[in-house]
C-alpha cells in the first residue's frame, strides 16, 4: 500500500514521534507504515485521516490501482 504520510507529515514539520503520540502507536510503527513495511489497521487509517483532515483515500492507496 502506497501513502502520503511522510509527506503529510513534513508539511506539518512533525517528527514521526509527535505522530505516533498523536496517534497512540510507536514511533517505530509511524516508520513502518512511511517505508511501505506495515499496513494500518482501519482504526488507524481513520485516525491518521483525522489527524490530517483527508478522506483516507488521499492518504492511502492500493499499489494495485491504476491511477
Amino acid at each position: 500500500m502506497n501513502n502520503r504520510l511522510k509527506v503529510l507529515r513534513a508539511e506539518r514539520n512533525w517528527s514521526q514521534a509527535h505522530l505516533a503520540e498523536a496517534l497512540g502507536v510507536s514511533r517505530q510503527t509511524v516508520n513502518a507504515l512511511e517505508t511501505g513495511r506495515y499496513d494500518p489497521s482501519l482504526p488507524l487509517a481513520f485516525r491518521i485521516a483525522r489527524i490530517f483532515g483527508q478522506p483516507i483515500e488521499s492518504i492511502f492507496s492500493d499499489q494495485d490501482s491504476v491511477a
